[in-house]
């Protein structure tokens, strides 16, 4: 049955209708979630072990490789990267793309599993491995909590509070800290004191033990009751610390407190810092739950504040290092505004163009397409954030494409005389089949990102999804609704005109250009083709690109000071260097943390691992536009002043790769590796336009050795953990026991005295103590001198190789530019046997996400050739379609030159989907030859008719596409696919109207010469749907 007709017939259903989905969707925008950025799963674990003493070589080969061994039997696995520190190895094991959400959970349980079966052949000295996988959450609202005056410990009990009281809030996930002092309980005694006494730790150590020891002392039966019993000796504070009674050497019993000093305080060296606008403070980072409104929850979060506001101590601050819920919503109304914008323009345009009843019915379509494709999100779980808003304002054009070609033809009938009822489904009859056929085909053009199943394509999935359903929606309405609101509210006659809309001097004119380029075919395709070859070689002029910056109030200065730099002077040296930011023009605040990269507060920040002689400076600005000129200031202050510090400072990136050119040098040996990368480091540094030229592995660090007289230390009855443990003690401490306060169990150390253990001199006078003989005897006796020699602070590997990285960013200009400089010089270095290098960073990102793109397309490819084929039952129809497409290359290069954009993925994605857009509209002009063959005309007379005919809702539907696309022309990382759109469809579309038409008489063997007879039959069976008085078989199918 005819829908137009069931619509009109059922008038007040439709109405109703109408009213249902403006209501459902006023009501699902204001219930749906709200994002930054869609939801994405970091499809990475971590797997952290410690091996306390081992150098990175030993971590390496002790406990990563055994590891790794074991991971890489994982079926699912894709990657397994790790990193060797002197006692500590990091390994990052990455899941194939195939796995979602849904399943990682049971691949993160074999993960564990594998993990824990290896932990049995790992040295006994190893701690336990730790399987982290949810290190990828990303914390939309990230605090910092300061106060002048305040200690860290009161800083803590704040920060403690705080996140009891927030994690009630909405839609709050999970709250973690950032920068948490840790506590200890220092004993503090020094050796001449302990050798007096005849003293050792482990006297202490077992005497704390002994009364800290939380031990069952079993139940009792009293009267019908079951009674616990239970022995009450945790030390209450420090001083009943102190009070502990210890046997000295000689028999005598001592009070700890009497011979050293107890204190409660910060373990030191801290492992993370944080300073908020120059002052010490904590973070708290808060994410939101999967599905979750980060407005929302950033208003229950804002509000709990305030209302806490009173408890909170004088003098203590809270600032918002990130909150997506002030950016979410500032980007939400933006995009709302800019979608109020396009729709405002599409309907003028409509208006001006149409006529006011025709603009006004059409925009009417258009809203009730969006309010439609709002309660579908709302039903979907489809959240609002950066791409599906995108993907509202780039569908915005096409969505009137359908009602358009609709409204059209029924005004059209109606002027010819057609009752409107009838003319409304004789249109919906011609065109739903088509227009159906031409709506999958532009939904098709985007289904490479739906297809690919990298992590790009995740996180562009809602980009598919949401244009898919809106477009599915315009076709279902313009077939429904657009046909009842014309045959209600088109009049005509009231201007006077009954006529065609196409007998004006413009259509005219039009006409005898198409008329002259169908008699010289050779000259018109001739200067097609030459258009095309300039077109393409203007694209060796354009910029290539991954993705560009965000336009984000902050940016990040990253500094890499000398590996084995102590966490204090990096602290003090971001300190001196915060200072200058913060009196910068523009600057409003400053975030530093020292020691590891922050939370991660965005979804494309990679955070730095533990390193102390890193630092990292957020930097909030008033204007976005300033962030190079800030940058380039940063970046030349800190090279002039610290030329010591590797220092990198730049914009947020929206993709993955960082920005960087990234060399990686992989084989066996260490020193080769080095020795490759200060070749390519060299190469790198003599282009001008490379900066922060670095190596991941960093420089080689000293490393104090003292060789234990085996000999010596067996006749003394001293080991050699015995010789660390006292060295240990006399500089770090070495812990003894649990001291318990409250939900606190904070460690117990002995260590030397301030004045013993900062200094490296001291390190002749430590004592060992001697279990044989009961006594302390000097270091020396048991230890050759000592010497100062080199060790490498870090080992990192790819797939359980050595891999060595070389990375360098651009001064100006693009990224890619760079590394297209760079990679002869480089790869023709002379790499040894058992060497290669591979190429990482920004390249393989971009690799990796275009090759992924580009080889789902040709699925989506050859289901538009399908369809085309299916829609007319014709292989030269389907032959005019894919051989008019090239005409989208002519229009982009010069946009995307003219607007100054690269050519990134965005741009790529962009260029792919205007096959799907021209496509679209070659179907309908192709379906109105076949219509007006079918009524009757000759061959000739039907292309110059229809594509006259064609000419206002072809370019309407382009051109709507267009103007929608304007206010995208702003949004960072929009604007290079909306100027290749918009420049790539507005030429096509004006090529589209002149040579197609030609390309179809060439096909079809089609001139003015043409025998009349040839032209009643339609050229396929298509017309069979396209128009109903057309039933004959016999006509030639093509």
């Amino acid at each position: 049955m005819n829908p137009a007709g069931i619509a009109i017939r059922n008038g007040a259903v439709t109405q109703l209708l109408c009213i249902l989905l403006l209501i459902g969707g006023l009501l699902s925008y204001a219930s749906i979630g709200r994002l930054e950025d869609p939801e994405f799963s970091i499809k990475e674990a971590l797997i952290v072990t410690h091996y306390p003493g081992a150098t990175a070589e030993e971590v390496e080969q002790e406990v990563t490789d055994p590891l790794e061994t074991a991971i890489q039997q994982l079926k699912q696995l894709d990657e397994v990267r790790s990193i060797s520190r002197a006692g500590l190895s990091i390994i990052f094991a990455e899941i194939k793309e195939t796995h979602d959400k849904h399943s990682l959970p049971q691949v993160w349980d074999e993960l564990r599993r594998k993990v824990r079966d290896a932990a049995g052949t790992l040295p006994p000295d190893s701690g336990t491995p730790v399987v982290n996988d949810d290190f990828g959450d990303v914390y939309g609202v990230f605090l910092a909590i300061t106060g002048e005056g305040y200690s860290k410990s009161e800083l803590k009990e704040v920060a403690e509070d705080l996140r009891k009281s927030l994690l009630t809030c909405t839609d709050v996930g999970r709250i973690d800290f950032w920068g948490m002092p840790d506590e200890a309980v220092y004993i503090e005694i020094d050796r001449a004191r302990l050798t007096q006494l005849g003293l050792h730790p482990r006297t202490i150590l077992d005497a704390i033990a002994q009364q800290n020891r939380v031990t069952s002392a079993g139940e009792v039966r009293v009267g019908s009751r079951q009674v616990r019993l239970r022995v009450d000796g945790d030390y209450r504070d420090i001083d009943e610390l102190g009070e502990q009674l210890v046997e000295g050497g000689n028999g005598r019993l001592l009070r700890i407190g009497d011979i050293a000093t107890i204190s409660r305080g910060d373990i030191t060296p801290a492992s993370q810092l944080l300073r908020r606008n120059g002052e010490d403070g904590i973070g708290l980072g808060i994410s939101t739950v999967s599905g979750g409104n980060v407005i929302a929850m950033g208003e229950a979060i804002d509000q709990r504040i305030a209302e806490l506001r009173a408890r909170i101590p004088a003098g203590i601050e809270i600032h918002a290092i990130a909150h997506q819920g002030d950016t979410v919503r500032d980007k939400v109304q933006g995009f709302v505004h800019g979608l109020i914008s396009a729709v405002v323009i599409v309907i003028l345009l409509l208006v001006v163009f149409m006529g006011p009843r025709e603009g006004l019915i059409v925009g009417a379509v258009l809203l009730l397409t969006i309010m439609a494709t709002l309660l579908c999100m709302r039903a979907l779980d489809i959240t609002l954030q950066r791409i599906s808003l995108g993907a509202l304002i780039i569908a915005l054009g096409m969505l009137v494409d359908n009602a358009i070609v609709v409204t059209e033809d029924i005004l059209e009938k109606m002027r010819a005389g057609m009752e409107r009822t009838r003319a409304a489904e004789t249109t919906v009859s011609e065109h739903q089949w088509p227009l159906l056929g031409a709506t999958g085909i532009a939904i098709l053009a985007f289904a490479a990102i739906s297809l690919s199943d990298d992590m790009t394509g995740e996180w562009l999935e809602s980009l598919f999804q949401v244009i898919c359903l809106s477009l599915g929606l315009s076709w279902l309405l313009a077939i429904t609704v657009t046909p009842y609101l014309c045959a209600r509210f088109l009049r005509v006659g009231q201007d006077g005109r009954t006529g065609s809309v196409t007998d004006t001097a413009f259509y005219r004119r039009y006409r005898r250009l198409v008329a002259w380029c169908l008699g010289h075919r050779p000259i018109a395709l001739g200067v097609t083709l030459a258009v095309l070859v300039a077109a393409m070689a203007g694209f060796s002029k354009v910029q290539q690109d991954f993705m560009p910056d965000m336009n984000r109030d902050q940016f990040m200065v990253q500094l890499w000071l000398p590996e084995g730099t102590h966490i204090d002077r990096t602290a003090a040296t971001l300190a001196t260097i915060e200072r200058h930011v913060a009196g910068l023009d523009g600057v409003t605040a400053t975030t530093g943390f020292v020691g590891a990269g922050s939370l991660r507060f965005l979804l494309t920040y990679e955070p730095e691992m533990t390193n102390s002689a890193y630092a990292m400076l957020l930097v909030d600005v008033e204007d976005f536009h300033a962030i190079p000129t800030l940058a380039r200031t940063v970046m030349t202050h800190i090279e002039h002043h610290h030329p010591e510090i590797t220092v990198t400072a730049d914009a947020f990136k929206l993709g993955p790769g960082g920005g960087a050119v990234e060399a990686r040098l992989i084989g066996p040996e260490i020193a080769v590796l080095r020795h490759l990368a200060q070749q390519v480091e060299t190469i790198m540094r003599r282009d001008d336009n490379a900066r922060t030229v670095r190596t991941d592995w960093g420089e080689p660090v000293p490393v104090q050795v003292m060789t234990m007289a085996r000999s010596q230390a067996q006749r003394i009855g001293v080991t050699r953990p015995e010789i660390a443990e006292a060295v240990a003690m006399n500089f770090s401490g070495v812990r003894v026991g649990t001291y318990r306060h409250g939900d606190d169990l904070l460690p117990i150390l002995v260590r030397a005295p301030a004045e013993e253990r900062t200094r490296i001199d001291t390190l002749g006078n430590v004592r060992v103590w001697s279990e044989t003989n009961d006594h302390w005897v000097p270091l020396e006796q048991v230890t050759t001198t000592a010497t100062t020699g080199w060790e490498d602070p870090v080992i990192r590997r790819r797939d359980r190789e050595r891999t060595l990285s070389v990375l360098s960013k651009p001064v100006s200009g693009t990224t890619e530019a760079l590394f297209q400089r760079l990679r002869p010089q480089i790869e023709q270095l002379d790499i040894p046997d058992g060497y290669r290098l591979e190429w990482g960073g920004e390249h393989e990102a971009a690799t990796e996400a275009n090759a992924k793109l580009m080889s789902n397309f040709p699925i989506a490819f050859l289901a538009m050739f399908v369809i085309s084929v299916m829609l007319f039952n014709s292989l030269r129809h389907a032959t005019v379609i894919f051989l008019g497409l090239p005409l989208v290359i002519v229009g982009v290069a010069p946009a995307m030159l003219l607007a100054g954009k690269a050519f990134g993925f965005m741009a790529m994605l962009g260029f792919l989907s205007l096959f799907g857009m021209l496509m679209k509209n070659e179907i309908v002009l192709l379906n109105q030859i076949d219509l007006e063959r079918a009524a009757g005309k000759p061959p000739y007379r039907a292309v110059l008719d229809a594509a006259v005919s064609r000419v206002r809702p072809v370019t309407m539907a382009a051109f709507t596409t267009v103007l929608g696309m304007a206010p995208l022309l702003w949004d960072a990382f929009f604007s290079p696919m909306a100027v290749t759109i918009m420049g790539g469809l507005t030429i096509a579309t004006v090529l589209t109207l002149v040579v197609v038409p030609v390309i179809y008489a060439s096909v079809f063997r089609i001139d003015a010469t043409t025998d009349a007879a040839r032209a009643a039959p339609p050229p396929g069976p298509s017309t069979e749907r396209s128009a109903r008085v057309i039933m004959d078989r016999s006509c030639p199918s093509g």
